[in-house]
């Protein structure tokens, strides 16, 4: 492909994009194929002479975008969102086009660098974290990883590494991470990576999912017994499951006693709406200023910005130049043996980095921070309403406090004089009723289990949800409990009425 061919083919590329966008709330939320239809498409084998590119937009169309879920359609309410923008969209282009580079050191692109430094102070600035964590400061700063698992994957190594630093008697094999039985699956999984123990702390129900300072002491009390070293606690603002939020005041001043503890924050979900001050103390940002000594929070899943962008800060950078410092002969540059320049590769676990700050530059400076929280209120005030229709069922029942653009519930029917269901029945039914809205193609929901209580998450995020869209997913929800009710316990119907 010639410069010419290039830019013909890119202009149909976007005419595309935009034509998907239009039709986007007509198309089934979810992949209707079977596993293994891809294969089944596709040669064997790639091909021995290169084929015409309009043949390969033309399969792509045929053969992968059915096989797409589709994260940005307005009816989607599952996981987290994983927004994006027309403006992140180009941002992405222009840094693969225009000098695309590793990105490793300031040297090898100066600008990849330095608007990375620039806009996580921005961020770091819209979400009102106090300036020792900003690259300006010197002492802190901020980088761009890859995803949220990755942000707490190098917080751990770095915690590690102080904490063997200031314990150097202690073998690893005694060291313990600390997350709770509702941190996101990335505790666990750094655990497998480094060969480290992992404790998950209990939370209960009537703390409603929050870990709690006595939880924490008592857990650090049992293990020094046991001869065991906990040097990191992950701590969550805004727990997938349900929203849930670790109680960072109680925390906090446990750790202060304990300076060998490190204290990340993992916000990957509800960090951004910090940019709206209302939300703030929800989210506890004094604690976190006060007590964190990481933080992350991801502009790609509520943040406009389309996946990779998880931002990371932490109060200290010498804690993780100091464990990821590694650097050849080959690497060395007059600037950075200086000290003048910031090294990225030194702050996360690869060499090579993508120029993602360039989309998130292009996000901030187009929406600006009055257009990013009404981005942000208008999809809490999406979540809001549903809620509100939930209250007012006779059929459904939250199971937790709304967090922000995020409800978990379940159908819960009145109870017929025949008796009412066990706790294991309420399960099996609120199974049945996701089994069948799993297989609805215009919305898209997804399940949890809350120490043994099967919910429902409804996850508002997507830029082009309206109120119309809430309506009829509550309406999907209605059609499809009547016929799960009328199938599975049909006494309750009359009640519901």
């Amino acid at each position: 492909m010639d410069i010419e061919q290039f830019r013909h083919a890119g202009y149909q590329a976007i005419d595309h994009i935009c034509d998907y966008y239009y039709s986007l709330q007509n198309k089934p939320v979810a992949s209707q194929v079977e596993p293994g239809y891809l294969r089944k498409a596709l040669p064997p084998a790639a091909p021995q002479t290169g084929d015409d590119f309009k043949q390969i937009t033309e399969d792509y169309h045929k053969f992968i975008l059915p096989g797409l879920m589709h994260w940005q359609h307005p009816s989607f309410f599952a996981y987290f969102p994983t927004a994006s923008s027309f403006e992140a969209i180009l941002g992405d282009l222009y840094a693969n086009g225009i000098g695309p580079n590793p990105g490793f050191n300031w040297s090898v692109s100066p600008a990849c660098t330095e608007l990375e430094a620039v806009v996580m102070d921005w961020a770091a600035q819209m979400l009102g974290l106090e300036k020792s964590f900003y690259n300006s400061s010197e002492v802190g700063g901020g980088v761009i990883q890859t995803s949220a698992s990755d942000s707490a994957l190098v917080a751990i190594v770095a915690a590690r590494s102080r904490y063997m630093s200031q314990n150097s008697e202690v073998l690893v094999g005694k060291l313990v991470l600390y997350v709770t039985t509702q941190t996101h699956s990335l505790g666990k999984k750094a655990g497998l990576v480094l060969g480290l123990n992992v404790r998950a702390l209990e939370v209960t129900s009537e703390d409603n999912y929050a870990l709690r300072g006595e939880t924490l002491q008592r857990a650090l009390t049992e293990d020094a017994l046991a001869g065991l070293h906990p040097f990191i606690l992950v701590a969550t603002v805004g727990t997938t499951s349900s929203g849930a939020i670790d109680n960072l005041a109680e925390i906090g001043e446990i750790t202060t006693t304990r300076p060998s503890l490190w204290l990340h924050v993992d916000a990957a979900w509800a960090g951004v709406s910090m940019a709206c001050p209302e939300y703030r103390e929800l989210c506890l940002l004094d604690d976190i200023n006060k007590f964190a000594d990481s933080f992350c929070t991801n502009f790609h899943k509520w943040g406009l910005v389309n996946f990779d962008c998880s931002t990371l800060w932490v109060r200290e950078r010498k804690n993780l130049t100091a464990a990821l410092d590694v650097t050849p002969e080959f690497l060395r540059s007059k600037h950075g043996d200086a000290g003048t320049v910031i090294d990225y590769r030194n702050w996360h676990l690869g060499l090579g980095r993508r120029f993602r700050s360039l989309k998130l530059w292009f996000v901030l400076r187009s929406f600006g921070v009055e257009g990013f929280r009404r981005y942000i209120r208008q999809t809490v005030a999406r979540s809001d309403m549903f809620v509100s229709l939930i209250r007012q069922s006779s059929q459904f029942k939250l199971v937790t406090p709304p967090c922000l653009a995020l409800s978990v519930f379940r159908l819960e029917p009145p109870v017929p004089a025949s008796g009412s269901l066990s706790l294991a029945q309420m399960n099996t039914l609120n199974r049945f009723f996701y089994a069948r809205l799993s297989t609805c193609r215009d919305i898209a929901l997804t399940q949890t289990d809350l120490n043994g209580t099967i919910s429902i998450r409804m996850a508002v995020g997507a830029e082009r949800t309206s109120e119309e869209h809430i309506r009829r997913a509550f309406e999907i929800l209605c059609k499809e409990a009547n016929a799960t009710l009328e199938e599975w316990w049909p006494e309750s119907l009359d009640l519901c009425k």
